[in-house]
C-alpha cells in the first residue's frame, strides 16, 4: 500500500537553463567557506587567473579549463580539516586562513605553529603536540597536503572535469623550486594551471589583507622560488591594466565571472549531470568530518525511499535525492572543533551550529534554478511545532519535501556513530521518530520511511529464501 501524501507539497524545478558556470561559481562560495576566506575567494581568483591567462596568450580552450580550475581549485580542503583539528589542537577553519598568509621559512612556520597549535588546550596537552609536530611536522605536512590533493582531484573527475582540471588541482600546492607537495615537482612539470593557480590565490589573499601594494609585493617576493617567472610577469603586465583592481574589488564581481566563462558558449547542464554534481559535492561535504561519512548519500537514500512510499514520481524523487545530497553544505562552514566534539556544546558553539542551514541556503540560492533545494537546506532542522531552527517554522509554512528530507536526515543520525555516542538500532531510531511525531516530524514521512524499511526486509528474506 502506498501511503498517502498530504499537502502542502513542493515542485522542484527542472535544470533548464542552468549553466555549468552557474552551479560552479556557487559552489565555489561553500569551498571558501572551508578554507577559511572571505566569500568571494575562489571567484577573485578566477578574475586573477584569466588575466594572467590573457597575458600569457592562452587560448580560449584552455583559458576554459583554467576557468573551471580556479573556481574549484579548494575541492579537496575539507579532506584534512579533522585531521587539522586533531594534531594541531586548533580550529581547522581559522588555521587554513591564517596559513595561507605564511611562506615556507622555517622561521614562519615555526612561529606559526607556535601560535596556533593548541591554544585553548591544556599547558601538557599542547606540549605534546608541539613535540609531535616538532618530530613528524615533514610527515605529517606531508599527509595532509596529499589527502587533500588526491581527493581534490577524484572529485574533479567525478564532476566530469577534464584530466588537465583534475592535474591543476591536485598540484596546487607545488612550487617552482621543487619545495611544494605532494610530489616535489618543480619548474615546467608543474601543470601551468595549477602555476597560475597559485599566483591568483596568494595575490587574492593578500589583497584582501594588505591591499594591492601588498598583493604584488608578495607575489613578486614568491617569484622563482614558488612561482613561475613568467607566470609573475604576465600577473605584472594584468595588474597594470585599467579594470585589474577595481573589477578584482567590486562587490558584484560574481556576476562578471559567472557571465564571462570562456569559450563560445555557455555550457547547460543536464539532469544527468546535474546529479553526478550533486553527488560529487556531497563527498566534499562529507569529507568534513569522519562522523558524517556517507551521511549525504544515505540521506538522499532514506529520502528516495520515503518518497516512493508516498508516491512521489520519478522526477521529482530525483529532485529531492538532490536536495539531499546538498542540504548539509553550509557544515563546510563550522569547524571541525565543533562538529566533532565528544562532550556537550556550549552556548556559543550552539550557535555556530544552528548556523549550517542558513549557509546551506545561502549557497544554494545562488543557482537560479535551486530555490526548492535552497528552501529544504535552510529548513531541515524546523519542526512541526515551531521549537526547530534557524527561522522557528512551525506546521504549514514546513513543505512536505523539506520534511521528507529531515525525516531522512534524523533517521541516519541517529543510526550512525556520532562523537558523543555510538549508533542506535533501526528499531531504536524509529521508536525516537515516534515519539517526536507530530511535534518535530511529519507522522507520514515516518510511516513511510518505516513502510520502505519493511519492504526491504520482506525482499532480504524472499532472496534469502
Amino acid at each position: 500500500m502506498v501511503v498517502a501524501a498530504p499537502s502542502p507539497s513542493t515542485t522542484l524545478p527542472s535544470a533548464s537553463g542552468v549553466t555549468l558556470a552557474e552551479i560552479v561559481g556557487a559552489l565555489s562560495f561553500a569551498l571558501d567557506m572551508t578554507e577559511g576566506q572571505p566569500p568571494g575567494h575562489c571567484v577573485r581568483c578566477c578574475h586573477i587567473g584569466i588575466r594572467i591567462a590573457e597575458e600569457l596568450g592562452l587560448p580560449a580552450a584552455a583559458r576554459r579549463d583554467l576557468y573551471y580550475t580556479l573556481l574549484m581549485k579548494d575541492l579537496g580542503c575539507s579532506s584534512n580539516a579533522a585531521r587539522i583539528c586533531e594534531l594541531y589542537l586548533a580550529d581547522d577553519i581559522s588555521f587554513k586562513s591564517e596559513f595561507k598568509e605564511i611562506d615556507d621559512s622555517l622561521a614562519s612556520v615555526l612561529r606559526f605553529i607556535l601560535q596556533q597549535t593548541g591554544l585553548k588546550a591544556g599547558l601538557s596537552e599542547r606540549f605534546r603536540a608541539l613535540v609531535n609536530i616538532a618530530r613528524n611536522g615533514g610527515a605529517i605536512a606531508q599527509e595532509m597536503i596529499e589527502t587533500r590533493c588526491q581527493r581534490g582531484a577524484a572529485i574533479a573527475r567525478r564532476m566530469r572535469f577534464s584530466e588537465d582540471v583534475a592535474r591543476a588541482i591536485h598540484s596546487l600546492d607545488e612550487h617552482w623550486n621543487g619545495n611544494g607537495r605532494p610530489e616535489r615537482l618543480a619548474g615546467e612539470a608543474i601543470p601551468l594551471y595549477a602555476r597560475i593557480a597559485l599566483v591568483a590565490q596568494v595575490a587574492d589573499v593578500f589583497h584582501r589583507s594588505g591591499g594591492r601594494d601588498a598583493a604584488r609585493e608578495e607575489v613578486r617576493l614568491r617569484r622563482s622560488s614558488w612561482f613561475d617567472p613568467a607566470v609573475v610577469a604576465a600577473f605584472e603586465q594584468a595588474a597594470d591594466r585599467d579594470g585589474f583592481w577595481s573589477g578584482l574589488e567590486d562587490e558584484a564581481i560574481a556576476t562578471g565571472i559567472l557571465a564571462q566563462e570562456p569559450g563560445s558558449r555557455l555550457e547547460p547542464v543536464d539532469e544527468d549531470y546535474l546529479d553526478d554534481i550533486a553527488a560529487a559535492f556531497a563527498e566534499v561535504i562529507d569529507s568534513k568530518s569522519p562522523y558524517t561519512a556517507g551521511h549525504s548519500d544515505r540521506v538522499a537514500l532514506f529520502t528516495d525511499m520515503i518518497g516512493e512510499s508516498l508516491g512521489f514520481d520519478p522526477a521529482r524523487r530525483r529532485r529531492l535525492k538532490r536536495a539531499a545530497l546538498l542540504h548539509d553544505i553550509g557544515k563546510l562552514g563550522v569547524s571541525n572543533q565543533i562538529l566533532d566534539k565528544p562532550g556537550k556544546l556550549d552556548e556559543a558553539e550552539w550557535l555556530v551550529v544552528r548556523s549550517h542551514p542558513t549557509l546551506s541556503e545561502e549557497i544554494l540560492s545562488r543557482i537560479s534554478a535551486f530555490a526548492e533545494l535552497a528552501t529544504i537546506g535552510g529548513a531541515h532542522h524546523e519542526r512541526l511545532d515551531g521549537k526547530g531552527y534557524p527561522r522557528g517554522l512551525a506546521g504549514s509554512a514546513i513543505p512536505l519535501d523539506v520534511r521528507v528530507v529531515t525525516v531522512a536526515d534524523i533517521f541516519d543520525a541517529l543510526t550512525a556513530n556520532r562523537p558523543y555516542r555510538k549508533a542506535m538500532t533501526l528499531s531504536q531510531a524509529l521508536a525516537i521518530l515516534d515519539a517526536d511525531t507530530g511535534t518535530a516530524v511529519d507522522g507520514t514521512c515516518v510511516a513511510a520511511l518505516r513502510q520502505a524499511l519493511a519492504r526491504i526486509d520482506a525482499e532480504a528474506v524472499t532472496a534469502a529464501g
